[in-house]
C-alpha cells in the first residue's frame, strides 16, 4: 500500500484547484506536451515536472499565480520579456490577475527543449564506445 501526502498524477493534482487555475495548468500541459511529445510527466516535489533527457521543467499553481520553473539558463534568456513579472533564480511567477502569456511560456518550453536535446547530444558524443 502506498500512502501519499500528495498527488500520485498530473490530472490528480490538476483536479484540486479551482477551474481558473485548472485552465492555467492544462493549458502549461498542453503547450509541453506538443513542444516536448517525448516528455514524460510525473510528479516531483510535489507539483508537475516534465523530463526529457534530464528535467525539462516543472510547473505548479497557487491561489494567486502560476508557477512554472524552467531553471536559471530559461530566467537569463529571458530576460527581457520576463521583466514584468516576478522572478526568482529558476522560477516564474505568472500572477493570475494578468492575462496568461501562452507565446512567452511557449517560447520559454521551446528553449528548454532545444537546450536539453544539446546537452543530450553532447553527452552521447562524449560517450566512448569499446568492442
Amino acid at each position: 500500500m502506498r500512502i501519499s501526502s500528495g498527488p500520485i498524477t498530473v490530472d490528480e493534482y490538476i483536479s484540486v484547484f479551482p477551474a481558473a487555475i485548472q485552465e492555467r495548468l492544462i493549458a502549461v500541459r498542453s503547450i509541453i506536451k506538443k513542444e516536448a511529445p517525448e516528455a514524460k510527466e510525473k510528479i516531483s516535489y510535489g507539483m508537475p515536472a516534465f523530463t526529457m533527457n534530464g528535467i525539462l521543467i516543472y510547473f505548479a499553481g497557487f491561489s494567486n499565480h502560476t508557477g512554472l520553473y524552467p531553471f536559471t539558463s530559461a530566467i537569463l534568456a529571458f530576460s527581457e520579456e520576463l521583466s514584468v513579472y516576478k522572478t526568482g533564480k529558476g522560477s516564474i511567477r505568472f500572477p493570475h490577475n494578468k492575462p496568461f502569456p501562452i507565446r512567452l511560456i511557449t517560447d520559454i518550453i521551446k528553449f528548454r527543449v532545444m537546450e536539453n536535446r544539446e546537452k543530450a547530444e553532447k553527452k552521447s558524443s562524449k560517450k566512448v564506445w569499446k568492442n
